[in-house]
């Protein structure tokens, strides 16, 4: 089936899928239609905006958020590469030492996910972020699942910029290596955090990720801690 093909397939589906369960075709939707349609556990989609900020568009449950955030606080991982690179990413077997992506990897064994597979999400030459999709198998992806993947990520990408119009509107910064940014909480705490202890920005942000990635802690709900007025430190919070 050719590419134009196996969108129109994809959006019949998706479609079917919406009017069955009684509701619009939003983001949400089309990822669950897609992880059922590749036999995916879990998906998970993330816009990297302006090559600087990161932020967390869709997951389809507990196991897919807490991978997108833990490859937001290590700062490695399948989303990371397949934006850099504009291409497909896929690791069908995460165990198999030695790992490309250590700290994801281990944060893939805790929630039983063997296999990933990530490509960007990019209209004409605007790349808005990726799509990510884990399996609790280790196995490959097959020639038609990878080809009908590539035809959902063409509609979400659609779809996102529906959701999300002031992609179309930012800045065209060259992405840099290495973390693609922070939603804007994060640095707003790190600069808090900064401010209290005489830390640089960057340490901070860094203390802030090691605090989060040591205890299990979305890098969002670490920052909240911090913007409220807390501590990292629990024994200083509780000191009268």
């Amino acid at each position: 089936m050719d590419e134009a093909s196996e969108r129109r397939s994809a959006w019949g589906r998706i479609v079917g899928a919406a009017h069955e369960a009684g509701t619009a075709v939003t983001v949400a939707t089309v990822c669950t239609v897609c992880a059922e349609e590749l036999e995916a556990d879990a998906v998970g989609i993330t816009l990297i905006t302006d090559g600087e900020l990161r932020v967390v568009a869709c997951a389809t449950d507990e196991r897919a958020a807490r991978l997108e955030d833990c490859q937001l606080i290590a700062g490695e991982g399948p989303c990371t590469e397949a934006f850099l690179q504009d291409t497909w990413v896929e690791e069908p077997a995460l165990h198999c030492p030695p790992s490309r992506w250590p700290a994801f990897t281990q944060c893939a064994a805790d929630v039983g996910i063997g296999a990933v597979a990530a490509l960007p999400l990019s209209i004409g030459d605007l790349r808005i972020g990726v799509l990510d999709l884990y399996r609790t198998r280790s196995s490959p992806l097959t020639g038609d699942q990878r080809n009908r993947a590539f035809a959902y990520a063409r509609i979400l990408a659609v779809l996102v910029l529906d959701e999300h119009p002031h992609l179309l509107t930012m800045g065209t910064h060259a992405s840099q290596p290495g973390p693609q940014g922070y939603p804007p909480t994060v640095h707003q705490a790190a600069g808090m955090l900064a401010a209290r202890t005489g830390l640089t920005t960057d340490d901070a942000l860094a203390r802030l990720r090691a605090h989060a990635y040591s205890n299990g802690l979305p890098l969002l709900e670490t920052a909240d801690h911090v913007i409220s007025g807390r501590s990292l430190d629990p024994e200083e919070d509780a000191t009268p």
